[in-house]
């Protein structure tokens, strides 16, 4: 037998699975094109929920303001109300469907991809002593995504998703509502000028509140202070304005001198501050201290929140001190029973005190407390819990974070 003979099964099977690499290397690529368009799909359905769920609310507001309508604006209101709710379910649906397609085509896809993998990495050596090499070889980042990379695109999904159902429930019901503010003034002005004035400064507030409200929404977003300032005044104007709206009193003090430092790291001290300064004004405490410590190569920040026990605590003492200068005061031959009374009231005085300065504690919530350590754990920010929750630290090395820029803040 000769050579060119005995290789011939080995060429086949090199053939055999460079024919099949190739083919699954075709269908992932269709099944990528497939998915980009149900994505597309999956975004006008949600462009068209959107808007027709925008059309109903304001529809149902013209209905609940409208004052003396005819029979027939009413009726043709009402039906038009219908409508709109139906198309807005029918588009949620389709939402729905097209979600659950994209799903199933991801998971066959992925599949495809793990075989596609596997069969690349067991060819053989060609002719030219390279494996693997042919345009049936599949590896990450050519023209299939790897595993981080959908990780990546399905944060910035979810992002965009949160930022669009914020936008609907925050500014673009507001605006709706100015909107229909204005059409009752423009409907007022020309037979109830003094009714109109008092609707048009009621329109002015809701403008006012809007604004507000937008700036609050960008500042949760993404501070443009942050960029500008840095740190620390961006931080203090966290505190001072989630304060102000909680009815809670939020103290700032940053000690050293602080200093524009890397990006990155700034960002994730900032997100970790104010996550758990939102996670804290949660349970509703009494005060809350912010402190940053600057130092050359670290900064290290602690957030902390107590209710205040003052009285509590003041009552507790006051009932242990009298427990004691009772018994130091009382005979020391005293009868049994009227001894361990008085050391029974001694005891649930102390207990009471206790249970005075436990309550003053504010615990951090488990769910924020997961965030801030997946978040830490990605930058490097070193942080821990203590007081029973009360109190969060953080530390952040500056040099081996990148270093402090040479602006100051």
């Amino acid at each position: 037998m000769s050579a060119s003979q005995r290789e011939t099964p080995a060429a086949a099977a090199s053939d055999e699975a460079g024919g099949l690499a190739g083919h699954l290397a075709a269908e992932i690529a269709a099944l990528d094109g497939e998915l980009t368009e149900i994505a597309m799909l999956v975004a006008q359905a949600q462009s068209e929920a959107t808007r027709h769920e925008q059309r109903r609310v304001q529809t149902t507001d013209k209905l609940a303001s409208a004052v003396n309508l005819p029979a027939g604006d009413t009726a043709a209101l009402n039906t038009q109300l219908v409508a709109l709710t139906r198309r807005a379910a029918v588009m949620e649906a389709q939402v729905d469907v097209l979600e659950g397609k994209r799903r199933t085509l991801t998971r066959f896809r992925d599949s495809l991809m793990e075989l596609a993998e596997a069969y690349g990495s067991a060819q053989p050596a060609g002719a030219d002593g390279a494996a693997g090499r042919g345009p049936a070889r599949l590896t990450a980042g050519e023209g299939v995504g790897s595993p981080m990379s959908r990780i990546v695109l399905n944060a910035q999904e979810d992002l965009r998703r949160e930022i669009a159902r914020a936008m609907h429930d925050g500014p673009a019901q507001s605006l709706t509502n100015i909107v229909l503010q204005a059409q009752i003034v423009e409907r007022l002005l020309g037979r109830d000028p003094d009714g109109a004035r008092g609707e048009l400064r009621m329109l002015v507030t809701m403008v006012q509140s809007t604004l507000e409200a937008t700036k609050s929404f960008i500042f949760d977003v993404r501070p443009m202070v942050l960029d500008d300032l840095g740190l620390v005044p961006t931080l203090r104007r966290a505190a001072r304005e989630r304060g102000r709206r909680a009815g809670i009193s939020v103290e700032f003090d940053s000690v050293g001198a602080d200093r524009r430092i890397d990006v990155d790291l700034e960002s994730s001290l900032f997100r970790i501050i104010d996550e758990a300064l939102t996670g804290y004004l949660a349970g509703r405490p009494d005060r809350i201290a912010i402190r940053l410590d600057w130092s050359e190569d670290a900064v290290e920040a602690t957030v902390n929140a107590d209710r205040d026990p003052t009285k509590q605590m003041a009552d507790a003492d006051q009932e242990v001190a009298a427990a004691a200068e009772a018994i130091a005061a009382t005979d020391k031959n005293l009868p049994p029973a009227l001894e361990s009374m008085m050391a029974d009231r001694r005891e649930r005085a102390g207990v009471k005190s206790a249970a005075a300065r436990e309550a003053a504690i504010v615990a951090l919530p488990e769910s924020t407390w997961r965030e801030i350590q997946q978040r830490a754990t990605t930058t490097g920010i070193a942080v821990e819990i203590s007081d029973g929750g009360g109190t969060l630290q953080v530390r952040a090395d500056l040099g081996v974070a990148g270093g402090a820029a040479d602006e100051p803040a």
